[in-house]
């Protein structure tokens, strides 16, 4: 056990109980939670089918997963709020957080997609520990080692060196590379700016100087990540990047943070980039088409089964400038599909029937500097 996973769970026994004997005195500090390994990796296998979701309540119902898993993909990513806590400000042992995994892993349909899929996981702010929290969230220590916990995290894995939960994952043989690169915009995310009209939406654009998304030493990690080989790179950020029409949590109320990621990105001059992203309960597939060397393409699905019409009656569609199609607010998952011989990737969108919402085909030789 790492330091400071140590002393995280030197933080949490003041709230267990105890007992006489020393044995029973340390309890598992992240029960009831428990590990929920998934299908291996296979790094050298040519990935045609990447399945992807967000915003998933283990309370609520489970068949998409089914759904997810009739479609045989190779990799499934869940882009975060994999799970809904009661917000654990002033609770240290996360327990409601903790039960809400223990929730998942006796969902059958999601057990079922382990079995047979590999998961790269991201996490956002239901499954950090507070609705839209930062880097000044008190337990996100302790957070961060039940996400290793869970989600079955090897030791030798980069994610348990360093904070933050960012980490990258290139798979593929040599000519046919696909870079998950998957950001971490919960740890070190400076706070929001409330919007002063809260029923026109919840924040403006942030004036700091000093905002930060992703954190310095995140920042030099994705610079580096972006110069490796690879030929198709998914960008995977929980919260929107591209979209512009709202005023919920997304890259936009960080203005500068998001230049600079943009920046990065035209700078690196990396093929290949696309962004997914999860988060709004409602999903759309959006096109930055100024964007330079080439457009930059974002697809966000969610909510695999929190749909924005189960708590908004009547959604109205909010501006769209870079949306390519009209949002959809049921229940949804997302495919990316990359034809290697065709030279071709697409996403889609798919609803809880799995039937396709809405695609979007880019040929991958025009994602090039």
């Amino acid at each position: 056990m790492r330091l400071i996973s140590a002393i995280r769970l030197l933080a949490v026994l003041p709230f267990i109980g105890g007992c006489d004997d020393k044995s029973e005195q340390v309890p598992n500090e992240f029960s009831p939670a428990v590990p929920m390994p998934a299908a291996s990796l296979a790094p050298d296998r040519a990935l045609t089918r990447i399945a992807l979701g967000s915003c998933y309540h283990p309370s609520l119902k489970s068949g998409i997963f089914n759904e997810i898993t009739a479609q045989n993909p190779d990799v499934f990513v869940f882009l975060g709020d994999n799970v809904y806590a009661a917000d654990e400000s002033d609770d240290p042992t996360l327990m409601s957080l903790r039960e809400s995994y223990a929730n998942l892993s006796a969902v059958e349909s999601f057990a079922a997609l382990r079995e047979s899929t590999p998961l790269l996981v991201a996490w956002d702010d239901h499954d950090y520990g507070k609705d839209d929290a930062g880097g000044d969230f008190k337990y996100r220590d302790f957070s961060e080692s039940l996400y290793e916990y869970v989600w079955n995290i090897e030791p030798s894995d980069e994610r348990t060196s360093r904070p933050g939960v960012y980490f990258e994952q290139t798979l593929g043989p040599t000519d046919k590379q696909v870079q998950f690169i998957t950001l971490d915009t919960r740890s070190f995310r400076t706070p929001l700016t409330r919007h002063p009209d809260q029923d026109i939406g919840r924040y403006v654009e942030s004036q700091d100087p000093n905002q930060s998304v992703l954190g310095e030493p995140q920042w030099k990690w994705l610079e580096e990540q972006l110069q490796k080989p690879a030929n198709i790179r998914i960008i995977i950020t929980p919260i929107q990047l591209i979209a512009d029409g709202h005023h919920w949590e997304s890259w936009r109320v960080m203005p500068t943070e998001r230049e600079r990621l943009y920046r990065l990105l035209s700078s690196s001059m990396a093929n290949g980039v696309i962004v997914v992203s999860g988060d709004r309960h409602s999903a759309a597939i959006y096109e930055l088409a100024e964007f330079e060397p080439y457009p930059l393409y974002e697809l966000t699905t969610s909510s695999l089964n929190v749909p924005l019409t189960s708590f908004v009656k009547n959604p109205v569609d909010e501006p769209g400038p870079h949306r390519l199609i009209k949002p959809f607010y049921e229940s949804n998952y997302g495919l990316i599909d990359i034809n290697w011989d065709a030279g071709e990737l697409s996403m889609k969108l798919m609803d809880e029937a799995s039937l396709m919402i809405a695609e979007k085909t880019i040929r991958i030789d025009l994602l090039q500097p």
